[in-house]
């Protein structure tokens, strides 16, 4: 699902030019009732100035690929084509104004350089530092116009998106009743197969999602980022069907209580912290991270307290202990590997039970046929498609696609993705390709039906793509479409699972690694001392 998201991101913004805008036009197309509005075009010419770094913007003009679209009438796919090239030239825009900006601070340097000042009177260089003052100027005003422009571009990408995936629903609505009945047909047909050609092992995951497993609870879990939680906020959380609120003492180290107040029940996180303690908005009742009540304005001080989780901080991430035994006394590593650096960190809310969402972290062969729209547009349908793992294991890699995988208890995903090229894979291996993309997914169950979702998003290569203005938008933008391609599917298989289908009916090869992550659920959940796969 969102494995792999960033690698359409990276094929869309990093074609872009180094012309410098002079005007801009823009055309509308119309088709029912929505319109598509896009801003390319701009004319200019290539600055003169040249540098270490201008190689990064020395690409391809992506206007030589704007769709010919001038009176005609476009159905949603095509204006939604049409969106996309008006984001990509957006995005394009916002780079000019960053190389704007590194060609104006150089003129300054060059103004300023002692050597040159020697040469130089007073009022030239006063004249001189006054044209680039102007100068910069409109380069910042150029930087909020196209601020605003991605802003835009992405609400109506969104919005003709959703329109295109209402029509898909109301055309499958249509065949819903012949769905039912081939499926009835088929599974009388399978029924008569005879038993010797079914030596597979099944798995049985239908019905209401029971409770969890206070088994479940006994590990450490990533609720949050550290760069979410600033030192007078907080962050509040649903785990294990309860609600908990996470900020920072007076010592700025995390902690987490139930969001709660002992006195009428008021949820904590409606209030504010202060000094490092966290204030019920109800009548001021202080607590500190500990959970003790340590100030009751109006009335004399009681011994209150409240429950409090094991909490702490690590590579850039929030850990709690929801169990009841003792915590672990140390926490796994998920950084990625070395040479990468994080570009994107992300938080979801989603209406999934985390089980179903991890099933579909944990399953490549789908991509194809699910996102044909985002990351694996074009791929082919090849005739086999394997996971390779050890005899004993929860990771390996895919075949033929180069991607390594791994599941990490309790509910983490890895996978380092080798990209040969911006949006592509090829090769057979991550070995095989000069650049990688690597991404952690933590599926946190916040209640039987809901999970939150961190996403962490690195790159071994384009470091200055960290300085890029709304990078981070672009991101989570291309995060949430491939992520929404996936919810469709999996909120149906959700509703079929609680009215008793098995969504584990037929495991094939490539369900490898999905199996093994139920098998492992299953023996937590019936307390088996040692856990499979856990060498």
């Amino acid at each position: 699902m969102t494995a792999i998201a960033t690698a359409t991101a990276i094929s869309l913004s990093l074609p872009f030019s180094l012309c410098r805008s002079n005007k801009s036009y823009t055309r509308k197309f119309v088709k029912g009732s929505f319109g598509v509005f896009a801003v390319y075009g701009e004319e200019g010419g290539i600055p003169d100035k040249k540098s270490s770094w201008l190689t990064l913007f020395n690409v391809e003009d992506p206007r030589t690929k704007v769709p010919q679209s001038k009176g005609k009438f476009l159905d949603a796919n095509q204006a939604l084509e049409v969106a996309r090239y008006d984001l990509q030239y957006c995005d394009w825009r916002a780079r000019q104004d960053v190389l704007t900006i590194m060609l104006l601070h150089e003129k300054v340097v060059e103004v300023l350089n002692p050597l040159a000042r020697d040469y130089k009177s007073i009022g030239t260089m006063k004249k001189e530092l006054a044209e680039l003052q102007e100068e910069l100027s409109q380069a910042h005003n150029q930087v909020h116009i196209s601020e605003t422009r991605v802003s835009a571009a992405l609400d109506k990408l969104a919005y003709m998106e959703e329109l295109v995936n209402d029509r898909l629903l109301q055309e499958r609505s249509t065949v819903e009743s012949e769905c039912t009945s081939s499926s009835a047909s088929t599974s009388t047909g399978l029924l008569d197969t005879p038993k010797s050609k079914q030596p597979r092992r099944t798995l049985n995951v239908s019905g209401p999602v029971k409770d969890y497993s206070s088994r479940l609870k006994n590990f450490w879990y990533p609720v949050a980022f550290s760069a979410d939680l600033k030192d007078d906020t907080m962050l509040p959380i649903d785990c294990f069907e309860q609600s908990w609120v996470i900020f920072r003492g007076a010592d700025g180290k995390p902690g987490c209580v139930r969001n709660t107040c002992a006195h009428r029940a008021c949820p904590l996180d409606l209030g504010s912290v202060n000094e490092g303690r966290i204030q019920c908005p109800y009548h001021g009742w202080e607590y500190s991270t500990d959970g003790k009540c340590e100030k009751m304005p109006s009335t004399r001080l009681l011994n209150v307290k409240i429950k409090a989780l094991p909490c702490f901080e690590q590579e850039g991430m929030i850990w709690i202990w929801p169990g009841n035994d003792p915590p672990a006394a140390t926490l796994p590593s998920l950084l990625p590997p070395s040479g990468f650096q994080i570009h994107a960190e992300i938080v979801m809310e989603l209406p999934v039970e985390h089980g179903l969402l991890l099933d579909n972290l944990l399953d490549l062969a789908h991509a194809p046929f699910t996102h044909t729209s985002t990351f694996a547009k074009g791929w082919s349908v090849p005739s086999l498609v394997k996971f390779l793992t050890p005899a004993s294991g929860l990771q390996g890699y895919w075949d033929p696609y180069p991607i390594d995988m791994e599941f990490r208890p309790p509910c983490m995903v890895l996978s380092t993705i080798g990209i040969s090229k911006p949006g592509k894979l090829e090769g057979q291996s991550t070995k095989q390709c000069s650049t990688h993309l690597h991404q952690l997914h933590v599926c946190l169950p916040a209640s039987r039906q809901k999970t939150r979702l961190l996403y962490r998003m690195s790159l071994d290569f384009a470091p200055l793509l960290k300085h890029i203005p709304f990078m981070q938008y672009v991101w989570r933008h291309f995060a949430e479409q491939v992520l929404n391609e996936d919810l469709r599917l999996v909120l149906g298989q959700q509703d079929r699972m609680l009215n008793g289908a098995n969504i584990w009916n037929l495991p094939v090869s490539y369900d490898k690694l999905g199996v093994r992550y139920r098998i492992w659920r299953d023996a937590v959940d019936s307390g088996e001392k040692e856990l499979p796969f856990s060498k």
